[in-house]
């Protein structure tokens, strides 16, 4: 299934404009994200395959069939609840049905967990992505050597490839055997052409062992840094997927401000924060931002990365507080928002 089938076969209930351009907080370099509600044919919905929801390679295009546009609604998801409260000028498509759902059905105190909570996870991607800008790994990838060590003579440790080097010996012709009882240390020996060497390629996860003669005395004894090594391998792996499918010209924009922070992850941040406050306050979702001059300055980078972070801590402490005063529903209605959807379906297959 596809957005074009469903717009080909009339599926489709509800299309925006969501994201920056729905908040007001859009710049010229901005995508438009475009969200929308559809229904599956009452065969496709009673068979095996049930279709949540379509998407576009680029994400950009995002449609989720009416019952999971519900069920996410019911947990207060606040992507699913910024649709269901779109300003006018960015609805692009909008069935009479969809006025069965509305915003007062599903606010509710979930809103502090899924707003806040969302805006806190926002500032925890936000210190990774600093950590990723402030520490650039080399395209080269590191291989087990970098993480052996052996001994000198002075009773210390050297980097094996420093012994190496001083020895104008090469890892293909060392050999490994484990000691009992002693994690990741080994018996290091050497002679040419007789062994399996220290790692069987570049990009190994194991030292390799090899069989040693009873007639051969060890050289020295190796240390194997094996959980460094795996670190050192997850956050390379990390840091170069991050590389491949990060924005350039996002990224670009992060580096001229010269914060070295992801200003625009920020500006989300404080804007859920203040969202959550305003749900909390007075039990409303304004989705066009009433201060956009404010978000765009933190977006643009005018701010620095530590302020906003307290600034987040503040309000956190805020909503907290707002939280115990809150007048709202505990949590939706599920049996009524039930029987709404069950009698929209009925009425859209009838």
């Amino acid at each position: 299934m596809s957005i074009e089938y469903i717009k080909k076969n009339n599926l489709l209930l509800f299309e925006c404009i969501s994201g920056s351009k729905a908040y007001g907080i859009d710049t010229p370099e901005s995508d438009t994200d475009i969200r929308g509600v559809f229904y599956l044919p009452k065969d496709k919905l009673y068979g095996l395959t049930y279709t949540q929801q379509i998407e576009d390679e680029k994400n950009d295009k995002v449609y989720y069939e009416i019952g999971r546009f519900v069920e996410l609604l019911l947990k207060n998801n606040p992507n699913m609840l910024e649709l269901l409260a779109t300003p006018e000028d960015c609805i692009l498509y909008r069935n009479n049905i969809m006025d069965n759902l509305t915003v007062d059905m599903f606010l509710s105190k979930l809103c502090k967990n899924t707003f806040a909570g969302y805006a806190i996870s926002q500032i925890k991607k936000a210190r990774g992505l600093n950590k990723k800008i402030l520490n650039p790994m080399d395209k080269e990838r590191k291989n087990i050597l970098d993480f052996c060590y052996v001994l000198n003579d002075n009773g210390g440790s050297v980097s094996l490839n420093t012994w190496l080097s001083n020895y104008g010996y090469k890892q293909e012709d060392c050999g490994l055997s484990s000691i009992n009882n002693m994690k990741d240390i080994y018996d290091l020996y050497y002679y040419k052409d007789k062994f399996r060497g220290i790692m069987s390629c570049p990009d190994a996860n194991e030292v390799a062992l090899s069989s040693i003669p009873k007639w051969i005395t060890p050289d020295n004894r190796l240390y194997f840094n094996k959980d460094g090594y795996s670190a050192y391998c997850k956050e390379y792996k990390e840091y170069w997927e991050w590389v491949d499918k990060r924005s350039e010209v996002r990224f670009n924009n992060t580096m001229s401000h010269g914060k070295r922070y992801d200003a625009k992850n920020m500006c989300h941040t404080i804007r859920l924060l203040q969202q959550s406050k305003e749900i909390l306050s007075n039990g409303n979702l304004i989705v066009r931002v009433p201060n956009r001059e404010e978000l765009l300055s933190i977006r643009r980078g005018d701010a620095e990365y530590d302020d906003l972070v307290s600034r987040a801590k503040t309000m956190i402490e805020e909503i907290d507080i707002l939280y115990e005063k809150c007048t709202l529903q505990e949590t939706p209605d599920v049996e009524f928002i039930e029987r709404v959807l069950v009698e929209m379906r009925n009425q859209l297959y009838n």
